[in-house]
């Protein structure tokens, strides 16, 4: 499926980009690939294949969290791989104003 250049315009406008010519014709390329694969996948045979999310059977495979104390040693060697501290805590740069 061949998209047109007031077609890759009008999706990059929805999607608020503002594309040069250049990535109009990059873009647009890639995009045409995409939905002509789709159009590949509409044609395979589904018919009796039950759908799956995955296939392993596996569901929620977690490890169990434990809680464990540190000793001073892990500590202190925690905190001097830091490149900033303060007293017995690691600081940080400010991330919000």
């Amino acid at each position: 499926m061949q998209l047109s250049k007031n077609e890759i315009q009008h999706i990059a406008k929805l999607a608020r980009l503002e594309l040069t010519d250049v990535e109009l014709e990059k873009y647009g390329a890639q995009l045409s690939a995409v939905l002509n694969y789709i159009d590949q996948l509409k044609e395979v045979e589904v018919q009796g294949v039950e759908p799956t999310a995955q296939v392993t059977g596996l569901e929620n495979v977690l490890r169990e969290d434990v809680v464990r104390g540190w000793d001073k040693a892990e500590i202190e060697e925690a905190l001097n791989g830091a490149p900033e501290r303060e007293g017995r805590f690691i600081k940080v740069k400010r991330v919000i104003e």
